[in-house]
């Protein structure tokens, strides 16, 4: 499964080429936790990098911790970084907020910006974040959805006349 997600189709000159996939912390730790299987059963750290599309220094690495800690130090821990300023509640009304609409908050339009939005956050639990930060946030809070990708264009079938302004070409 994980070699699906590493690898993309061949391309012309038969070489594999890589996708950036973001999984979540649940799927990063059931990786860990197949690989450590794989691991104990004696399969190499190569195969291992393989098969999960990973480097090898991850899966030695992997290896290294189950070898010197055990199996539970590949389970995942408590995220880094400072605990959200927001309670769960509080979260729920800024969704509340959200779908009421800038003009209730005052603003002079219906349309919502970071900036906007942190400073409806601000007036109404008086804490303060960055517009960058509420970004996040709103991705987060499923209120602002990734953009769907841009399909490439397509390519130039035309195929145009030049004038040859009288001069003939001898192939």
């Amino acid at each position: 499964m994980y070699i699906e997600i590493a690898l993309a189709k061949k391309s012309a000159r038969g070489m594999y080429a890589a996708v950036t996939v973001t999984l979540s912390r649940d799927e990063m730790e059931r990786r860990r936790l197949e690989a450590a299987e794989d691991l104990l059963r004696g399969i190499t750290q190569a195969w291992v990098a393989r098969k999960f599309g990973v480097s090898r220094t991850t899966a030695s690495r992997w290896y290294r911790t189950l070898d010197g800690q055990g199996v539970e130090r590949l389970r995942k821990r408590k995220a880094p970084g400072r605990p959200c300023r927001l309670s769960s509640s509080q979260l729920a009304e800024v969704r509340e907020m959200f779908a009421a609409g800038p003009r209730a908050f005052g603003f002079d339009t219906d349309r919502w910006t970071t900036a906007r939005l942190a400073m409806a956050i601000e007036a109404r639990f008086a804490i303060r974040y960055d517009p960058d930060h509420v970004g996040r946030l709103m991705h987060r809070l499923g209120l602002r959805p990734k953009r769907a990708p841009v399909a490439p264009a397509e390519p130039i079938s035309e195929i145009f006349e030049v004038p040859s302004a009288g001069i003939e070409m001898h192939v």
